[in-house]
């Protein structure tokens, strides 16, 4: 056995042998992999520019299994300093770019990162947590002269000559972190291994999304998000296809720029954009897109009434899952030629679903109870964090802190999260319930519902509302939409209190942020 085929198959554990240099050995170095506003990468440019990423960090003093912060816009940088910086065994920790500085400098912190990759647009309120953390030694800024606050990115990479290929790792390697989205809590590093890269791809992204080689994947949902990562980086990624990157924020009119510019194939985002972009003028046939045969949702669960509206206006159905962090994408999700509205359908291929009571035994058909998941994507666990570790990974189950119904024909009913469920007349009340009958009414953009207790201090559904344009709130509006929630969801259900507010409070991913509701509430 020659030399080069030692080192390719010691090399093969390390996920960017497949998803990048497998390309390149198979004929497809010249296909485009990724375009931004500003440049596009072909798999072999990606291969190339991967391989400087990885010198740098060497010439850096970077060494195998320390962190670097990936505090990057969706731009082309992002793929390469990740699988740069897996390439050199390096662990790459995206870090969600809408945080507060506080939350950057807790992350920051407590992945002792060592150095940060950072867009340029990002650093002005960057720069007073880099100032107190003194282990982080080095900044890279992406997208303009670094000055004296750090690295240009051109001037970090080195010669790739050194990196002809990855580095020799075991498929369960520690590769990446990610940390939770913090909807209840402050924010985890969560360990994903190489494997699960593959994994996620060869389950959701081949048996459910179907991507092709020929596919042009657009994800409104960021690369910072599991999700997102997925949509717009490995999927594409394990068939060769190709990816439009959107910098900045998905507002309706740069998603709609985006679909008629680049004419994707297969489109990811979440209900509140959906239920946006079905309220704007420009929506239409294909949003845009001509080519578009695929939309999947995914973040927090589809209103029955947008994933109809959409099918109907659009001519695409969007398949509805649910994925988490800790499980790196979707395992439970509608597909093609089988989506049920309303419910979050069927295991994805891989994936094995359980329902427990809050005794730990199976719940029976239409029974509330915990979603268990297991799957060979699951995380190694959380960083520093051994007590939650033990409590979400039981062995090869992973809990998902959400509450479903499994129906009698074998579906699954998102019923909201287990701490935000509550009991209304000595029946469980599912918030999701609730909110989706509201948003079903003409008047309503968004709704977030909460327990709430009464003068008696017995606990009733309480909705913070958001209003589409043109509707006023008044008296009357309240009246309407309590009767209308009780005439879709149950009449015991129906919300006491009605406040409209402005904006919902959510986490970069999209996430409603109930617990703040509750505290304001107060």
């Amino acid at each position: 056995m020659d030399q080069a085929v030692r080192e390719h198959l010691a090399s093969e554990g390390n996920a960017a042998n497949w998803f990048v240099d497998r390309h390149v050995r198979e004929g497809r170095g010249g296909q485009v992999v990724f375009r931004d506003p500003a440049r596009s990468l072909t798999y072999a440019e990606l291969r190339q520019e991967c391989a400087r990423f990885a010198a740098g960090l060497t010439a850096a003093g970077i060494g195998r299994e320390r962190r670097i912060a990936l505090i990057l816009l969706d731009t082309v940088e992002f793929p390469v300093a990740f699988w740069g910086a897996l390439r050199a065994g390096v662990v790459p920790v995206p870090i969600n770019t809408l945080l507060p500085p506080d939350l950057m400098a807790y992350i920051l912190a407590d992945s002792r990162t060592e150095l940060a990759v950072v867009s340029a647009a990002l650093l002005p309120a960057l720069l007073p947590v880099v100032a107190g953390l003194p282990g982080l030694q080095r900044t890279v800024i992406v997208g303009e002269d670094a000055g004296a606050t750090g690295t240009r990115y051109e001037d970090f990479l080195g010669d790739g000559s050194m990196f002809e290929r990855p580095v020799q790792a075991q498929a369960d390697e520690v590769a990446f972190w990610l940390y939770s989205s913090g909807s209840t809590s402050t924010p985890k590093g969560v360990r994903h291994v190489h494997s699960s890269l593959r994994v996620t791809a060869e389950t959701y992204g081949a048996q459910v999304l179907g991507i092709r080689a020929d596919d042009v994947v657009f994800s409104a949902a960021k690369l910072f998000f599991a999700y997102g990562l997925g949509n717009a980086m490995t999927f594409p990624m394990s068939v060769g296809a190709s990816a439009v990157l959107l910098p900045h924020r998905p507002t309706p009119d740069a998603v709609f720029e985006v679909m008629h510019t680049h004419q994707p194939s297969i489109f990811g985002g979440v209900p509140t954009l959906y239920a946006s972009l079905l309220a704007h003028p420009a929506i239409g046939p294909g949003a845009g897109s001509a080519r578009l045969r695929r939309c999947i949702s995914a973040g927090e669960p589809l209103p029955e009434h947008i994933g109809q509206t959409w099918s109907r206006v659009v001519g695409t159905d969007i398949l509805d899952g649910i994925g988490s962090t800790e499980m790196l994408h979707i395992y439970l999700s509608n597909r093609p030629g089988d989506v049920r509205y309303g419910t979050t359908g069927l295991a994805v291929p891989g994936y094995e679903l359980r329902v427990v009571s809050e005794t730990g035994a199976e719940a029976a058909d239409e029974e509330p109870g915990e979603l268990l998941v297991r799957g060979a994507s699951a995380a190694e666990g959380y960083w520093n964090q051994r007590a939650k570790s033990r409590r979400t990974f039981a062995g090869e189950w992973t809990h998902t802190g959400d509450k479903y119904i499994r129906q009698a024909d074998g579906y699954y009913r998102y019923c909201g999260r287990t701490d935000d469920m509550f009991k209304v007349s000595g029946l469980w009340a599912s918030p999701f319930e609730v909110e989706a009958a509201l948003v079903s009414h003409p008047a309503v953009l968004e709704a977030a519902v909460v327990g709430h207790p009464d003068e008696d201090g017995l606990t009733k559904p309480r909705a913070f509302i958001v209003l589409k344009d043109g509707w006023e709130n008044s008296a009357a509006l309240t009246e309407e939409l309590q009767e209308h929630v009780k005439e879709r969801a149950g009449p015991w259900k129906y919300p006491r209190w009605i406040e409209a507010v402005p904006e919902l409070p959510k986490t970069a991913t999209g996430k409603i942020q109930r617990f703040k509701l509750r505290e304001a509430c107060r």
